[in-house]
């Protein structure tokens, strides 16, 4: 590979580095969604396809009831372990590292959780929804994504999950209510 290119690699990802050291182990692997927020051009959405992908597989052995109270619980559990690999990465990453992306994986598990696992279409809604607000940031999105601190990397995520959540039930209703 030129090495230009290379290095072009890098820096993408390198943005905001406060030192020059390597951030502890584990911390680093639940805030980059197993190392799907190192892909350079957009780790984001690679961190949402990655969950998404996550909650497909869930899906092949857990009936779509479990489903919905397993993919909560990760949302739960993941808002936790999030806010506290964050809180760990800051003083290396900085304030809201693009590396971090569990951030993203808790947003899109969100709609996730009213989606038939056999449903896909639904599921490709969800996330491109997600993705949607995730990156627009409207209504009230843009100022939780402004705050500092750990938490508020996850916040705003989880308020576009809501979103994206709110907007998939109404359009799960109108096609159930056209499909009859």
């Amino acid at each position: 590979m030129p090495e230009k290119l290379v290095t072009y690699l890098f820096d993408m990802n390198d943005k905001g580095n406060i030192i020059d050291q390597r951030p502890p182990f584990l911390p680093m692997l639940i805030g980059t969604g197993c190392g799907s927020g190192f892909w350079p051009w957009g780790p984001g959405t690679a961190g949402s396809v990655l969950a998404t992908i996550i909650w497909g597989f869930l899906g092949l052995w857990l009936p779509t009831s479990t489903l919905s109270v397993v993919t909560l619980s990760l949302v739960v559990v993941f808002t936790v372990l999030g806010t506290w690999a964050t809180k760990r990465l800051q003083p290396f990453w900085g304030e809201d590292p693009s590396r971090v992306v569990v951030d993203e994986m808790v947003g899109v598990w969100l709609p996730l959780i009213v989606v038939d696992a056999k449903e896909w279409g639904w599921a490709i809604v969800a996330l491109v929804l997600f993705r949607f607000f995730d990156i627009v940031k409207p209504l009230g999105i843009k100022k939780l994504d402004r705050m500092k601190g750990a938490f508020w990397v996850m916040g705003d995520d989880l308020l576009g999950g809501v979103y994206a959540l709110i907007v998939l039930v109404v359009a799960m209703q109108v096609a159930k209510l056209l499909a009859a």
